[in-house]
Order: C-alpha cells, then sequence, then structure tokens
C-alpha cells in the first residue's frame, strides 16, 4: 500500500502509550500499527502548508516569502512575550493575531532530558508536551493572553532552559527523584512582580508514556540528504519516527514535504 501527500506534524491522542497519527494532506496514518514494519519513504516535491504551491521549504512548512509573511510564522510565535494583540496592534494580521493571542496561556514545566520552561495555549496541552517528547509536565501558572505568559517565560528561562536538547530526550533518562514540584516551588520567587497573581501550585503532574525504547545509538537523518528511505519502525517519542539501527526522522521538521509512503513486507 502506497501513500501519498504533504507531511504535517503527526497528531497524537493521550493514552497508555500515546496513539499517533501521520498526516498526508488529511489522510491519518495510525503510526502505532506499523511498529516493527517495514516503512519505505520517499520526497517527491514540496507544498507550503500556506500558498501550497511546490516551492522549497524555507522554516516551519513555510517557503521563503510566506513564512516572512504569514501570520501563522510571525515572531510572537515562538518569542510570546513580543505579542501585542492585546494593545490591538496588529504585527501581520490583527484578527489572526487576536485569535492566537487571545486566550488563556499555560506556562509549564516539562522534563525532556532536562527540566525547562515552556508556553503554550491551553488549548494545546498536552499536545504541546507530547510533541516536545516531555515525560512528565506540570503547569505553574495560568494567563489571561500570550503576552502575559511570554513575560514570565522570559523572567523563568534566566534560571531554566526553553529549548529541548532532542538528543538528551531520546535517550529517555531520568532520575527516579525526580520532582517537578520542588522546581516549581523553587522558580516561585523568579515570577515578575507584576505577573505573580498568575502562579498556581495546585496542578498535578502529568507522565506521558510513548511507544518507544532507547536504542543504543541516535542518528536523526533528514530527507533532504536521504531522500529515499526504508527501514523497520521501532518507536516513536515526541515528533521523531526512531527506526532500526537508531535511525531518527524529524517528522514535524519535515511539514510541507511531499511524500509517498510505502508499507513493505518484512
Amino acid at each position: 500500500m502506497i501513500f501519498h501527500g504533504q507531511i504535517l506534524k503527526m497528531s497524537s491522542v493521550l493514552a497508555e502509550p500515546i496513539q499517533y497519527y501521520l498526516n498526508l494532506s488529511g489522510d491519518l496514518i495510525c503510526m502505532n500499527q506499523l511498529l516493527d514494519r517495514k516503512i519505505k519513504i520517499k520526497h517527491v516535491g514540496f507544498q507550503c502548508v500556506e500558498c501550497g504551491l511546490d516551492k522549497p521549504i524555507f522554516r516551519m512548512g513555510f517557503c521563503k516569502q510566506c513564512f516572512f509573511e504569514s501570520p501563522y510564522a510571525s515572531e510572537t510565535i515562538i518569542r510570546p512575550e513580543l505579542s501585542t494583540a492585546h494593545l490591538g496592534i496588529e504585527e501581520r494580521n490583527l484578527e489572526v493575531e487576536k485569535e492566537i493571542q487571545l486566550q488563556p496561556h499555560i506556562v509549564y514545566l516539562a522534563y525532556t532530558g532536562d527540566v525547562k520552561v515552556g508556553v503554550t495555549r491551553m488549548s494545546q496541552i498536552p499536545t504541546r508536551w507530547i510533541d516536545q517528547g516531555a515525560t512528565f509536565a506540570l503547569p505553574i501558572a495560568k494567563t489571561d493572553n500570550r503576552y502575559e505568559a511570554g513575560m514570565i517565560e522570559v523572567a523563568l528561562k534566566k534560571h531554566l532552559p526553553d529549548k529541548t536538547n532532542y538528543k538528551k530526550m531520546l535517550q529517555n533518562d531520568y532520575e527516579s527523584d525526580l520532582d517537578l514540584q520542588h522546581f516549581r516551588n523553587e522558580i516561585e520567587k523568579y515570577f515578575p512582580a507584576d505577573f505573580r497573581n498568575f502562579y498556581k501550585d495546585d496542578a498535578e503532574i502529568v507522565k506521558l508514556d510513548y511507544p518507544y525504547e532507547t536504542p543504543e545509538k541516535i542518528n536523526v537523518f533528514t530527507l533532504e540528504k536521504k531522500p529515499e528511505f526504508e527501514g523497520i519502525l521501532k518507536g516513536i517519542k515526541g515528533q521523531y519516527l526512531n527506526f532500526e539501527n537508531g535511525d531518527f526522522i524529524n517528522v514535524r521538521s519535515h511539514e510541507g514535504y511531499v511524500i509517498d509512503l510505502k508499507m513493505i513486507n518484512n
């Protein structure tokens, strides 16, 4: 069987283990059912997630022009503290920016190989944590908009990382006595005074279970370097597919790539 289409990030369902669905032009393929099966991936083109044209992908699934023009690729997506929709100030498209920014946001701690701080829309929990490959996650603040959450993150990332180290995340190691609640209690004193009222200490730690076992080695490849690849799917974590012999591909970093996906009888 061959599937053809534009890659979008995998959808997921919180379960034990998490269920993953590869999105190819709207067709959802249950990847958990393909574990221990041989898969062939062939890169055949591009399709920008904004304009839909067959143009090389620049970043985040966008061609270069759309990356610098689309409100869905604006700087506030990466740096929420720059949000201005709450002031009625447009960056690229105020209606879109209001939709994204003027809704409840969560500031959280997550363990992804290190304890990190992050921000996401409340509606994106637990999807955001799953996409990052977090083993544990804990909300520490709930804000009314994206700007407020961003300002808290700016203060806290002086003391904790805000990026995921993908190799540490894929190594899947953590201390048995890891306690995010302790980190939450310790980090409270670094909340900005004007935003301290958003701090919350009543959330429970969420543990996430992936269909994944740590391989002996980790070798991440891209379809730029390997436009044709086949291998046996062994596990899934974050947005990474893990194949035999430690080969990994990051699905999200290939958004906008058009592929043929073929299941091969082992």
